[in-house]
């Protein structure tokens, strides 16, 4: 996950039209700006990588609150970078879409615990990503199901916004790994179970 040096891994009032918040989009410019350095080249491809299925929060996927209204089918436009099943937490029930490359949004209404069981069946051998956001990273935390957290940490403080480690214990983080750029320090986490 990208994040301010304030913790914060989206601005205050995000919406539609700015989806990460005012200045949160300023937490992706490692690996969205041409041409991009080596090690947020090595960082992004880590963050490419195929899984065998994902976990993200209704915000993740989409700006609309409430029930669903019109035809919204992702951020990402037609072919989604997951390629493979996307768990999406949500309160009110949706059909599955099924997206170009292989990926399919399953939106589960059953809690965290629910979405990763699925997920985890679904994945096989490739595992489970948490893909986001803010949220859905806390549960995840707070399930004690995160081997590995990857941080890109950006040199920017936003001030306000989505807080990543709001009201979370300390789960025993261990550095595994940093790679510094010019853009954004990536460190590798391992959490101790």
């Amino acid at each position: 996950m990208s994040v301010s040096l304030d913790g914060f891994v989206a601005g205050p009032d995000q919406s539609r039209d700015n989806p990460l918040g005012i200045g949160g989009l300023r937490l992706h410019h490692w690996h969205l700006d041409e041409p991009i350095h080596d090690a947020d080249a090595r960082a992004r491809d880590e963050l490419l990588k195929p899984r065998g299925a994902f976990v993200m929060g209704r915000n993740m996927f989409g700006p609309i609150r409430g029930d669903w209204a019109g035809e919204w089918r992702g951020w990402w436009g037609d072919e989604p970078p997951y390629h493979a099943p996307v768990f999406v937490l949500t309160h009110y029930p949706h059909d599955p879409i099924e997206m170009a490359g292989g990926t399919t949004f399953h939106f589960v209404t059953q809690g965290f615990a629910a979405a990763f069981e699925r997920a985890s069946a679904a994945a096989g051998e490739l595992g489970v990503d948490i893909a986001g956001g803010a949220s859905t990273v806390r549960q995840a935390l707070a399930a004690g199901v995160i081997d590995e957290l990857m941080l890109d940490i950006v040199p920017v403080l936003l001030g306000a916004g989505e807080r990543l480690f709001d009201a979370v214990p300390d789960p025993g983080f261990e550095p595994v790994e940093v790679i510094p750029s010019p853009l954004a320090t990536h460190v590798r986490y391992r959490i101790r179970h």
